[in-house]
């Protein structure tokens, strides 16, 4: 564009424009600490070179709220509390690392109903953390009703568990030594039965979003994280699985009633944004198999649902490391022990913290509307992040 300056009139050339080529300086740009699709509040430092990311830096620690120092001034029941809040779409799973690891270096044998119960609670908390994001994920990239339909079946399962802990979100419902108390009477028949209703509903969700036109174009072939840097990144759960790595601590490492289940692990290889959309709903009607199986088996089984602790629970001086497939990935509980009633050290290695480092791999070179797809298919939990 040509301009005249006011003291000579001569005429002077400006390059204006944003694109390859032109001389022109990178902006940056930062997406958050405040944004939907960052799911809490995370960071994203970018440069831009007009609507191209050129790098992005993950800034975490707003949320920080020091829960492993918070670990070292509280007994091995009150510990509890404190892992249920730092992924808060899976509080269950979270509980229960926790009291594994307690329970391994405490030598304590859980009683099997409780073992089938938890495990049972375990996958339902699996579907609805995935329902939350089978829902989200679409309106991060502008389609609304997907949201009502998984709230639908949220809200079903969300009665079953409430039914039974008294919580919505924050179950506390584990114990060290089994479940806090019986479930009540009926429970399993009803729980069967929201499953069924779910299982019957969940095609409503799937036909809806999964071959959308409009969908499709935005999540297929964006941000391809592929096998090998997965691996690197240290990435889990349904994140790797849509990238090929076939791993699931349920069935290669069993805990709880694993080893007793047939797990099918649904795995894609395209390792797309579309691919982990689709590895997370597939994944909803394996869990709610699995939850109506162990339901089936908790019938079978009579007995206590927990053990008699002494007053002050002290594990004796060690260490051990518990590690769970919990619904974002693999969580890691590493419990050191001097022999006192609250724990020396309990170190948390989390899911979503290991997952969103691939976002330095996966976002540059990419246009920023795609960037909140690729974000947004991350599934990734701040608290989870930031502890």
């Amino acid at each position: 564009m040509s301009d005249m300056t006011a003291d000579t009139g001569a005429l002077r050339e400006l390059t204006v424009g944003t694109g390859t080529g032109l001389d022109t300086a990178d902006m940056v740009l930062n997406i958050g600490p405040q944004h939907p699709s960052t799911h809490g509040v995370l960071r994203l430092r970018l440069v831009l070179d007009g609507e191209r990311v050129v790098s992005c830096e993950p800034i975490v620690g707003y949320m920080h709220r020091g829960a492993e120092k918070l670990f070292e001034v509280r007994d091995y029941r009150q510990i509890i509390v404190l892992a249920n809040r730092h992924d808060w779409l899976s509080a269950f799973s979270n509980e229960l690392g926790v009291v594994l690891a307690v329970e391994r270096l405490m030598g304590i044998e859980v009683p099997e109903r409780a073992v089938w119960l938890r495990t049972a609670l375990a996958e339902l908390n699996r579907v609805l953390n995935h329902l939350m994001f089978l829902g989200s994920y679409p309106l991060e990239i502008g389609a609304i009703t997907p949201m009502f339909y998984a709230f639908r079946e949220r809200e079903t399962l969300q009665a079953v568990l409430e039914e039974v802990s008294g919580g919505r979100i924050h179950y506390m419902f584990n114990r060290i030594g089994g479940l806090k108390e019986e479930v009540p009477a009926g429970w399993t028949r009803r729980a069967r039965a929201a499953i069924g209703e779910v299982r019957r509903r969940l095609p409503d969700l799937d036909r809806l979003i999964r071959h959308n036109d409009i969908f499709l174009a935005r999540t297929v072939g964006i941000g391809v994280l592929s096998a090998a840097d997965a691996a690197a990144y240290g990435a889990s759960g349904p994140v790797a699985r849509a990238s090929g790595l076939d791993f699931d601590l349920r069935r290669d490492e069993p805990y709880l009633a694993y080893g007793s289940l047939e797990v099918p692990v649904v795995t894609r290889t395209a390792g797309d944004c579309h691919a982990r959309f689709e590895v997370l709903l597939d994944q909803v009607y394996v869990s709610l198999d699995l939850a109506e199986r162990c339901l089936e088996q908790v019938d079978r089984i009579r007995g206590p649902v927990n053990v008699r602790l002494p007053k002050v629970v002290k594990a004796p001086e060690g260490h051990t490391y518990a590690w769970t497939e919990n619904p974002l990935g693999i969580n890691g509980y590493y419990l050191v022990s001097r022999g006192e009633k609250t724990p020396w050290r309990m170190k948390l290695r989390t899911a979503s913290y290991a997952n969103v480092q691939a976002l330095t791999t996966l976002l540059p070179g990419c246009l920023v509307p795609d960037l909140i797809a690729i974000l947004g298919s991350m599934f990734f939990v701040v608290g989870d992040i930031d502890k």
